[in-house]
């Protein structure tokens, strides 16, 4: 009995500390469960409010970025904007022995036009496209940004009808006390698809300075532009395309890189698309501009070839050996001869089907084409050209020459 009696409380104590171990268990699992999910909730908050935070700072880059960018074009806006012009033309058209009514002979007609230009020194002298002063303006004039007028401008001259470079230059005689600021010229070869560029110009010849904003959309583009009567028209080529707004007008006017450095002389827009406008790359213009502020005198840098750019279409059309270069063009094909008489070209021996592949070293492809690389060296250099002939390469020496104006 008194075994049974030992036992039996024994065995209850045994029982009891099973139960109350389990409860402690329970209990501990229940905490550390606890703690899981707290930990849980913890980080699901956390993430989530980092994913808050990170898309809050997204929004806020982004809104920081448009914001330095607006401000970036505002500057060039205020900057640049003081080199541009708007041009005032006055042309004429005189009556022939046809133009009459009822016998008696018409009066000759007054015309008005309007363009840009840009401001290249501090003495007076402009460019602009050589269809925004033709040869019939009888007189011509420039607003300034601040609204002053200044009449007494002459036109120093001008690129031939016939030339793919819409080029004239005019100068200011008399500024009227007026202070006049050059712009600020940069490199075209530097300039890449994708950069972003400004436009400022007199937009339909009656909104001075308006500014437009875009991006390089392609360069080495090649195009025939006319007055939109179909009276007339003119092939550009080596031009950059850009989807900042251009319209009637911005002739003439600069675009601009984000540096406030002009890139291009803008010449065109296409009527039949939107967003489609383009320049003359600033570089092209490097060796007038270089003429005038030296000597005054409007010289074209000249070699006297009549040529294509070669890129894939006219590698192709033409079956030629090479990438990128200067095709100078058979007389079968353009109906004159791709050799001008008498020209630089004709006394160096250039021949029609010649392949031009650089001048003096330097590569001609799209974003160097012949015409710039000509044009940076003055009239009376002599450069050595290298040329494909009958698929031989060969160097030919060359001295440049100033092309005929009209």
């Amino acid at each position: 009995m008194g075994d049974l009696d030992k036992s039996g409380p024994s065995i209850g104590r045994r029982h009891e500390n099973k139960s109350m171990l389990n409860m402690r268990r329970a209990n501990l699992l229940s905490i550390i469960l606890f703690f899981i999910i707290t930990l849980g909730l913890g980080f699901l908050g956390g993430w989530l409010g980092s994913r808050s935070e990170l898309s809050h700072n997204g929004t806020a880059i982004q809104k920081e970025v448009v914001s330095q960018q607006g401000d970036v074009i505002r500057n060039i806006a205020q900057t640049v904007g003081q080199s541009v012009v708007s041009i005032n033309v006055t042309q004429s058209s005189s009556s022939s022995a046809n133009d009459s009514i009822f016998g008696f002979q018409t009066q000759p007609t007054t015309q008005r036009a309007a363009g840009t230009g840009i401001i290249l020194t501090s003495s007076g002298y402009i460019v602009t496209n050589r269809h925004v002063v033709p040869s019939g303006a009888t007189n011509v004039s420039v607003t300034l940004a601040n609204g002053k007028v200044l009449d007494n401008v002459t036109v120093i001259g001008r690129t031939n009808s016939t030339d793919s470079l819409d080029i004239a230059i005019l100068k200011i005689n008399n500024t009227n006390g007026q202070k006049l600021v050059p712009a600020n010229l940069g490199n075209s070869n530097k300039v890449q698809v994708g950069d972003s560029v400004v436009a400022i110009g007199n937009a339909l010849g009656q909104f001075q300075n308006t500014v437009t904003s875009g991006i390089i959309s392609g360069f080495g583009r090649s195009i025939q532009a006319s007055d939109g009567s179909g009276s007339s028209s003119e092939n550009l080529d080596g031009l950059f395309q850009t989807d900042a707004a251009i319209n009637e007008g911005n002739s003439g006017g600069p675009l601009v890189n984000l540096s406030g450095q002009v890139i291009g002389i803008n010449v065109a827009t296409a009527a039949s698309a939107q967003n489609i406008g383009f320049s003359i790359p600033i570089n092209n213009v490097s060796g007038i501009i270089k003429n005038i502020e030296n000597t005054g005198k409007f010289e074209r840098p000249y070699l006297g070839v009549v040529y294509v750019p070669i890129n894939a279409s006219v590698k192709n059309k033409y079956n030629l050996s090479v990438d990128q270069g200067a095709y100078i063009l058979p007389s079968s094909v353009t109906g004159q001869s791709g050799v001008v008489d008498g020209s630089p070209a004709a006394k160096a021996g250039l021949q029609e089907g010649d392949i031009i592949t650089e001048v003096n070293g330097s590569t001609i492809n799209m974003n160097n084409t012949l015409t710039s690389l000509v044009d940076n060296y003055s009239v009376g250099t002599n450069v050595t050209l290298k040329v494909i002939r009958n698929g031989k390469n060969i160097s030919v020496p060359i001295t440049v020459g100033s092309m005929p104006l009209n």
